[in-house]
């Protein structure tokens, strides 16, 4: 069955982002200056309209949220297309405080599943909500940055605006 979704951009720094909403709310926040092929991938059942006027407050939430002047988000979210596995990962990934980090380990911990911290890992990667849902906030056991859909350089980025804006 199709869903029908709205989408629109937001440009910051250089960078395009596609937002996109459903009834529920703010359902995926794309990579930096992908196509709409991303949203389609994350959300295969998803009939995407362009509707810059209804996504219009959530690229304005994002837009305040990435240059600083917002350190929380307070609109809806729409995970309903994860897995319950998925969405308990990503319920935990926004506990993490703003400014603050964990470890794929600990949020494995967190959960009640401190062997599946792989499966963690995975869905840590599934997250549709780039940034909104802070998977940046995740770094390996080791220090070491890890992987992140929107780049390494974007996390690096998420990093330092949260420790300056704290």
């Amino acid at each position: 069955m199709m869903i029908s979704i709205s989408y629109g951009t937001l440009t910051v720094n250089q960078h395009q982002y596609i937002l996109a909403v459903s009834q529920a709310g703010l359902c995926f926040v794309g990579s930096p200056d992908q196509t709409i092929s991303e949203l389609t991938t994350f959300l295969p059942d998803a009939q995407p309209n362009e509707n810059q006027t209804v996504v219009a407050p959530f690229v304005t939430a994002l837009q305040a949220y990435l240059t600083g002047k917002q350190t929380t988000w307070t609109l809806p979210i729409d995970t309903t297309n994860g897995t319950a596995f998925q969405q308990t990962v990503w319920q935990a990934l926004q506990t993490i405080p703003y400014g603050q980090t964990t470890t794929y380990s600990a949020l494995a911990a967190q959960i009640g599943r401190p062997t599946a911290v792989r499966a963690v890992a995975s869905a840590v990667g599934r997250n549709p909500l780039l940034i909104v849902i802070p998977c940046h906030r995740v770094y390996r056991k080791d220090g070491k940055i890890g992987d992140y859909r929107g780049g390494l350089e974007l996390k690096q980025a998420l990093r330092l605006l949260e420790i300056q804006s704290k």
